[in-house]
């Protein structure tokens, strides 16, 4: 019978982890792993992929990935050098369960959507209805009732 570790306590501020959960979990990183699992590309051809990403954003990700032994930089030896980047073992088995989560975004998305419609519908109505309550100012007191 197979033993399994404890899982890491990863609420800690020196947890180990967190810095490539902070990178996967950011704004661009799982974005940028999804991107590149299916095979190396080029820089210009990664913020193509990655819609509203700038250069700057990108290759401080970039950089933080390889750091992490997520990705690898390769450079061509050609005039200009050609600038590449993939993922590594370890990054193709974190993009592999990456994977799952945009697919689980894919299934439910429309889910999600009429959730956030319900609820911006019910905050326009309280809103609405708080705006129709009168003020009432009274000596020593600023008002009763609520204002946005």
């Amino acid at each position: 019978m197979a033993t399994s570790l404890p899982l890491t306590d990863v609420f800690p501020k020196d947890c180990p982890g967190r810095p490539v959960f902070e990178q996967v979990t950011g704004r661009w990183g799982l974005f940028i792993l999804i991107a590149l699992d299916p095979g190396p590309l080029r820089f210009a051809q990664l913020r193509d992929r990655i819609g509203g990403i700038s250069d700057k954003m990108l290759a401080q990700n970039l950089r933080a990935l390889v750091r992490s032994g997520l990705a690898e930089r390769s450079v061509e030896p050609s005039s200009p050098p050609r600038v590449s980047y993939a993922l590594t073992a370890l990054g193709r088995d974190l993009a592999e369960r990456l994977r799952g989560l945009v697919e689980w975004s894919d299934q439910h998305a429309a889910d999600i959507l009429s959730a956030q419609r319900r609820h911006d519908d019910a905050e326009s109505a309280e809103k609405a209805e708080a705006s129709d309550r009168p003020v009432i100012h009274t000596p020593g007191q600023l008002s009763i009732g609520h204002r946005d």
